[in-house]
Order: C-alpha cells, then structure tokens, then sequence
C-alpha cells in the first residue's frame, strides 16, 4: 500500500490546489492520500490555515473524497500544532508537531521558530539564550514530549526538526550529551503512547537535509523502544508527494523496522500494520 498522510495545499503554506495534490498522488500510484493544513495558531497566522478556510477545507476533501472515491481513498487530517491546543473532533488524523518555542523573556512571550531559517535559529541562540544552543535543544524536546498530551495526536511530525539547517549550518551538537538526554527524555515520554512516529522526508525534497527526519540514531532508539513508524513526504507541491520515499524505507530497515503502519480502510481499526 502506498500512502502519504502528510500534504499541505494553498489552504495553508501549499503551492498546490487538493485537487492538484490528488491528481498527482494519482499519477504516482498512491493508494491513499491524506490531507493535514497546519491548525491554526493565534499568534501567527501567516501560513496556517485560518478559521474560516479550516472550514472551507475540510468541505473541499470531503467532496474531493467523494468524486474521486474509485480511484483514491482521501483522508482529511489536521497538522495539529502543540500552540493550537487539543484537536477538534472530526477529523480522520492528526500529526502533532512542535514547529516553536514558546519563550518568555524580559520583552514578553516570543515564539521561537525551529524551521524558519538557519539565521532565525542562530539568532534565538544567541539572542534568548545566551548561545547556549544545547538549552534551546533542550526547551524544543521538551515540548515534543508533550504534543500528544497536549494535540491528541496520532502521529509525531518532524520529531527532530530542530535540526532542519543543521547539515548545512551546524547549529546543534547532535552527540553531545545533553543533547541525546533531551532527545532520550522526549522518546521515554512518547514511547508511552498511542503514537505512530513518523519518517519525514520533506527537507530533502526541499534540498535542505540528505536524510528524513528523524535521524538514523533517533530511529535506532525508537525501533528498540518499539515505536512504530510511517513514512510521509510532508508535501507542499505536487511534485513531491513521494519524494525520498526509496530512501526512507531503506533506513528504516537499517534502523531494524520491518512493518510500517497504515490507515486500516477496511474499518476494523484505526491503524494497521504492513511489512515492507
């Protein structure tokens, strides 16, 4: 079964119509596509979705679903960030992420992106944590600790995000050790839930990381934590619903996973498990 649940459209931060995205997953041979704009968020509406066009959203995949019914199962998800709160009823899915930190400092409560750009990450670093970029580290896991708590999610987005432009502009110490404790304390935490962890290949396809998210140490400890996974492509154009999947797979077995989770469309559950 070939399935993407990570897809974004001009309804948020997408450069493509669903419809577009559906015809695309079409060509590619998907057997399922799932839908998930960015919740929306309050403090920054710039590339979520807004209230209304959450409802004109869920409108579009549910008459898209139906017209395209005999050639494509479509699922309508929500990308549900941890600053939106718990998710609101109704929908198939949600991947639950951590794309800032919520900081309080001297100035009054910012919200410090992750994935906005090397130089945004290197100034937080320097400008709200002193250059201690361990302790930014350290505050972004912490929250990933608690999306599910907080979203109801069923799937962690990007789980290591954080190190989005660290290929290129190393940021983050990756092997240091309070940064493999953070890391370390968010797994313990999620590894307790009802979670699917997922393999996120969108930052190749948009040239920024040769690897998926997470990386190969991280999806070491989750095989041996006994996580599951799913492989998503985190598609904001249609040209990239399947990017990197190849690769993806490859190093979750690398990592020893044998099964990926996948929605059940035969109804019984909600999710169900398929080697590859």
């Amino acid at each position: 079964m070939k399935v993407n649940l990570h897809t974004h459209t001009v309804f948020c931060d997408g450069e493509n119509t669903a419809e577009e995205m559906v015809l695309s997953a079409i060509d590619k041979g998907f057997d399922v596509l799932g839908f998930s704009g960015h919740s929306y968020t309050a403090f920054d509406e710039s590339y979520c979705m807004s209230r209304e066009g959450t409802r004109a959203y869920r409108n579009e995949i549910a008459e898209l679903k139906e017209k395209y019914a005999d050639r494509i199962e479509i699922l309508c998800g929500i990308e549900q960030d941890i600053y939106s709160g718990m998710r609101e009823p109704g929908y198939d899915y949600a991947i639950g992420s951590v794309h800032a930190v919520r900081k309080e400092t001297p100035e009054g409560v910012k919200y410090l992106y992750v994935d906005w750009s090397a130089e945004d990450t290197a100034r937080a670093v320097d400008e709200v944590y002193g250059g201690d970029a361990l302790a930014f580290a350290e505050d972004y896991f912490a929250e990933v600790s608690r999306v599910h708590d907080v979203t109801g999610c069923d799937i962690i987005g990007h789980f290591d995000l954080i190190t989005k432009f660290n290929e290129q502009t190393p940021i983050f110490d990756t092997k240091a050790p309070r940064y493999e404790a953070a890391v370390d304390r968010a797994l313990e935490a999620l590894l307790k839930k009802p979670v699917i962890f997922e393999i996120n290949t969108g930052a190749i396809s948009k040239n920024y990381r040769t690897t998926p998210y997470p990386s190969e140490d991280i999806l070491k400890k989750i095989s041996a934590g006994g996580g599951r996974i799913m492989i998503n492509s985190d598609s904001h154009r249609t040209d990239t619903v399947d990017a990197a999947f190849d690769e993806a797979k490859a190093l979750a077995r690398a990592c020893g996973f044998t099964e990926l989770t996948v929605p059940d469309m035969r109804g019984e559950t909600l999710w169900s498990s398929t080697r590859f």
